[in-house]
């Protein structure tokens, strides 16, 4: 043992204490998918405190020169059996009484599953020191290690912390109805007990309309069970916002649910609210689960969703190269889709690693899920659990925590536990990608496409000709084209006739809906009322028209199956769309301004002006010294327009960005409203609906003139990041000093900064040279316009935000079907049933 103590003061200059905000590795190996489960455990280095799988301790050990790791492995316990396990699932030990992650009385994490051992390991000969080992040595020496063992283990790890983040399911904002809500005097009393639906006579799950005490039953749930919609139906009858759960009502409080704003919400004056209709709020008692308690029962048993499963089938699983499952990490089953479809395109298979982090955990991922290492069978649960007599399809899989932390690091929803848009994830990991490739090969170019939009003013019949970039060709849902008209309407009329008999409501029918009408659709004109012709100087309508003007390797298509109701509440279309397996768009190609087409100038619209500033012309540009009617919009630079706060407040409460409120009030002038709705569903897609607004002629927000200051320490950022001092301050100086719309115009004008040569005097020399060629557009590919099919994600589930994603991804003329760590041969894949469609390029 004296060895051991004197190697161990030789490297006690090289083991640190954790200190707070020290960043601990000791989940995942940072170059593979190895953890201390996996065999051989984990290795965390007790200097750097970065973790390394057995495979790759050995050279990080050589290459830093650290000699000093905490072992960590860990073993799977038994499940026991005990009153809250029966054994028919992994339920929690503890059972929650919070829909809560990270706060007392929420879920518990996965840790209390398995049986540790911690150790230190001396390299490069793996001298192994365990705690009994400790108490032979010197004083200092024991107290040093002791304290760094104990400071490794009781930090959290970065990847845990930042995936079980602390969330409070049950927080509930103040409902705006609650404090003045109008509450009729109709003489209604509502017993303590007894009550029913008035019109189905449902004796569960109801709910008192606060406004006219009204007695109704709640909402049908997809599977048919729950109510019958009643209570919904009496707010669209009557507006009355408010409702109560009757039996949740105690002296601590009751549910409460606003129709009007989609959510559950707190009412300050329940107990007075409830006195008008003759209930006692403090002798109440609770006869019936709270909707909190509801779902929580609802995310126990999130680990045992099959209902995907391709109509309960059983499917043959798979194993081996890019065939590997990906651990649902909570409400991660969008980035496991989107991910593992990227990873069967060949830009995305041959990105090689380089020096940049985010390279490093991207291809990281792609390893593990294209070298079948992880492509293993989940082991055995262990005793006390009835083995399946037919195959499960898990697989140990990989968990891609530091991955998601990565992507979502900074970002208000991705990085969260909560349930996601598969689309927008997809374009927000595109966008990083894009961040991160400012040289060399860039995968995402195998998705990037130039959309042609024609602009033809019905007064003049002049055209406007623009190009823009975009990754995801969005399909339009006619659902008025539906081939099954009348037996939607069928069972539309048994649902109507359900409801008033209180009999069960009949199965529903899905809408079919033909691929050539959503074609169709796409490629038809769009009728442009508000239009602001610079050839006309006025309003007037305009038709716009969009084509191809490049297609790319891959095409992804999104069915816009997500939309909102005449009352502004979002809902999914329950569609099925004939999608086919291969696809021609050459019809659709742009064919950019037609002989003898005059183009409309380019004249932006006037500004709004302040009604106390008194415009003049600009000589040479419109209008005489004489008539200053007209004047130039270059005066919108240093003149911020009045806006109509009333109609900008009444589109934020519809749910949509403030920066397209704004837009929609100025590009409509003020006028109300109804003009500015839309505006706003003409232009939803966009793609900078929701960016600040720039006044025409000017090259930055309000309020951001040329001459501002920087923040020198977002200069500095940006410098960092390998740009010059004046591409900082020129990307700074044009999204109004925000640094985060910085860095995403940065990299979207790269080729324009790329070709600026700065001089000492600050100048570029594209400025000095007027001859000089415009900088060239982004780089796109281009080709023929026929693909195939070879994936597709698919979400079930009311929204975007709940329910749950899988991806089918063809493989060698197989479709394979990843539901997470489930990964197997595709008996039936549901095609039409699709929410995004991925197709590549077919070369004759």
């Amino acid at each position: 043992m004296a060895e051991v103590s004197e190697v161990l003061m030789s490297v006690l200059s090289t083991i640190r204490v954790p200190r707070p905000g020290d960043r601990v590795h000791k989940d995942e190996c940072a170059l593979s998918f190895s953890s201390p489960e996996s065999e051989g455990g984990l290795y965390v280095c007790m200097n750097s405190f970065l973790g390394f799988g057995s495979q790759y301790v050995d050279r990080h050990h050589t290459r830093s020169g650290q000699r000093a790791y905490l072992h960590i492995s860990r073993t799977r316990k038994a499940p026991k059996e005990d009153e809250e396990n029966s054994g028919s699932g992994d339920p929690p030990k503890k059972k929650p009484t919070r829909l809560a992650i990270g706060i007392e009385g929420g879920f518990n994490v996965e840790q209390e599953q398995y049986e540790e051992e911690v150790k230190v390991v001396l390299f490069p000969d793996r001298q192994e020191v365990a705690a009994d080992d400790l108490a032979t040595m010197p004083d200092l020496v024991r107290e040093r290690v002791s304290l760094a063992m104990a400071g490794l283990m009781s930090a959290d790890s970065v990847s845990h912390a930042l995936q079980v983040q602390q969330w409070d399911g049950e927080v509930r904002a103040e409902s705006r109805h609650a404090v003045e809500l109008k509450q009729l005097d109709n003489g209604t009393k509502i017993p303590p007990s007894g009550w029913r639906c008035e019109v189905c006579d449902l004796q569960e799950n109801l709910w008192m309309n606060l406004s006219d005490g009204r007695v109704f039953c709640g909402r049908r749930y997809f599977d048919g069970s729950g109510g019958n919609n009643h209570a919904l139906l009496h707010f669209q009858q009557t507006g009355h916002p408010l409702a109560v759960k009757l039996g949740t009502i105690t002296p601590d409080g009751a549910d409460v649910y606003s129709y009007d704003e989609d959510d559950m919400v707190l009412d300050p004056k329940l107990p007075e609210h409830l006195s008008h209709f003759g209930i006692d709020m403090m002798t109440m008692e609770k006869t019936e689960h709270t909707m909190t308690e509801l779902e929580i029962a609802v995310n126990q048993r999130v680990g045992e969703w099959e209902v995907i499963q391709e109509s309960g089938a059983t499917l043959r699983p798979l194993s081996g190269p890019g065939l590997t499952g990906m651990k649902n990490l909570g409400n991660s089953c969008y980035l496991n889709s989107v991910m593992q479809v990227l990873f069967t395109v060949p830009d995305f298979q041959s990105k090689s690693v380089t020096v940049y982090h985010f390279y490093l955990l991207v291809s990281k991922l792609g390893y593990g899920l294209l070298s079948g290492e992880y492509s293993k069978p989940a082991p055995d649960p262990g005793e006390g659990s009835e083995p399946s007599s037919e195959p499960r399809g898990d697989q140990v899989g990989i968990a891609a925590r530091m991955f998601k932390a990565l992507v979502g690091r900074g970002h208000p929803e991705f990085s969260t536990n909560r349930q996601q848009d598969a689309q927008e994830f997809l374009l927000h990991f595109i966008n990083m990608v894009e961040r991160n490739c400012r040289s060399g090969v860039n995968p995402s170019e195998a998705f990037r496409f130039l959309v042609e939009e024609r602009i033809v003013c019905q007064q003049s019949q002049k055209a406007k000709y623009t190009q823009r970039v975009d990754y995801i060709l969005q399909l339009p849902v006619p659902m008025d084209q539906a081939t099954n008209t009348e037996e939607l309407q069928e069972a539309e009329r048994r649902r109507e006739e359900a409801d008033s008999s209180g009999a069960p409501p009949p199965a529903p029918v899905r809408a079919c809906i033909p691929f050539t009408a959503c074609m169709a659709a796409l490629s038809e004109p769009e009728t442009l009322t508000d239009f602001w012709s610079s050839a006309a100087q006025a309003k007037t309508t305009a038709t716009k028209t969009t084509r191809f003007a490049s297609f790319p390797d891959h095409m992804v298509i999104q069915v816009k199956k997500f939309t909102f109701g005449q009352d502004w509440v979002p809902k999914k279309l329950d569609v099925s769309i004939d999608v086919p397996d291969t696809l021609d768009l050459t019809a659709l190609r742009g064919t950019g301004q037609q002989p003898g087409e005059e183009l409309l100038p380019e004249v932006a619209p006037p500004p709004l002006m302040t009604p106390d500033v008194e415009v003049k012309g600009i000589l040479g540009s419109h209008g005489n010294e004489e008539d200053d009617s007209l004047y130039s919009p270059l005066l919108c630079q240093s003149v911020s327009p009045v806006l109509d706060d009333s109609t900008v407040s009444q589109l934020c409460e519809m749910g949509f960005p403030l920066e397209a409120c704004r837009k929609a009030v100025y590009y409509t002038g003020n006028t109300g409203i109804d003009g500015a709705m839309n505006w706003v569903m003409g232009h939803m897609d966009d793609p900078d609906f929701s960016a600040p607004m720039v006044l025409p002629g000017t090259s930055s927000a309000p309020g951001t003139t040329p001459t501002e200051s920087v923040s020198e320490e977002h200069l500095a950022t940006i410098v960092s990041m390998g740009f010059s001092r004046d591409q900082a301050t020129r990307a700074l100086r044009a999204t109004s000093n925000v640094l985060e719309r910085a860095v995403d115009w940065i990299f979207s004008h790269l080729d324009d900064l790329e070709s600026m040569e700065v001089s000492e005097g600050g100048r570029s020399a594209a400025e000095s040279e007027g001859s000089r060629e415009p900088p060239p557009g982004p780089k796109v590919r281009d080709g023929p316009g026929k693909y195939e099919l070879f994936a597709f994600i698919s979400h079930m589930g009311t929204s975007t935000m709940c329910g749950h994603y899988v991806c089918h991804i063809k493989k060698d003329q197989q479709w394979v079907i990843f539901n997470d760590q489930k990964v197997c041969a595709s008996e039936k894949p549901p095609k039409d049933l699709g929410y995004l469609y991925f197709y590549r390029r077919v070369t004759e």
